[in-house]
């Protein structure tokens, strides 16, 4: 798992139809070695721009998904609360 600042939406008008009515986000990870790099994730529980939060990638991202054929690498499962000062 990686922290991540949500900080963009983004729209793809064709792709898999496996990824039909999931949320794209652009997220830029925050702390470790990775610290500023972006991915895209997919948004399952309703986070927003600029909310901080947590990213589980590669195949646990999928089994979140309940799909592991689903073409996903990284997906939201959890918003970091605001008076969290680890990062």
């Amino acid at each position: 798992m990686i922290t991540a600042k949500l900080i963009d939406n983004i729209w793809a008008t064709r792709k898999s139809d496996l990824l039909n009515g999931y949320k794209f986000m652009l997220a830029e990870i925050i702390g470790g070695i990775t610290e500023g790099e972006r991915l895209v994730v997919v948004d399952i529980i309703g986070a927003g721009i600029g909310d901080r939060v947590i990213v589980s990638t590669g195949s646990s991202a999928r089994k979140m998904l309940n799909n592991d054929n689903t073409p996903v690498d990284a997906v939201v499962i959890g918003i970091i609360d605001d008076d969290c000062n680890f990062i």
